[in-house]
């Protein structure tokens, strides 16, 4: 699976479990890390345990996709998935806010997925 299709892969994962403010980055020209990060919020420690869950669980058994290393704790409002060209940061809200990845990587733009617009105007061409 490409890097950009892993992280939209991962944005759907995240929203599957109601994941707030979720933002997919291209940081190909700004990283020698990785390619792309996904941030995103959950509300409570459970919260954040069922959206890394959700990710590592459907990954692993519908992709056979494992995380290289997952660092952090729910209990600490932070835990990061390092799935080598797709960093994923599961954030409580006041600990986004304070560490504002968004605001570090400004220079990042947002991915989208194709619509089937997009994607028809692609196959014609």
């Amino acid at each position: 699976m490409e890097a950009k299709q892993l992280a939209l892969l991962c944005r759907e994962l995240a929203a599957n479990k109601k994941a707030e403010d979720i933002v997919a980055l291209d940081v190909r020209k700004l990283s020698s890390v990785t390619d792309y990060f996904v941030i995103c919020s959950g509300t409570s420690e459970p919260h954040l345990r069922a959206i890394v869950n959700e990710m590592e669980d459907r990954l692993h058994e519908d992709y056979s996709i494992k995380a290289r290393s997952a660092d952090g704790a729910a209990g600490g409002g932070w835990v990061v998935m390092d799935f080598f060209d797709v960093i994923v940061h599961v954030m409580r809200p006041e600990v986004r806010q304070k560490y504002d990845l968004e605001g570090l990587w400004s220079d990042a733009s947002p991915i989208r997925a194709a619509t089937r617009k997009r994607k028809a105007n692609a196959k014609a061409e």
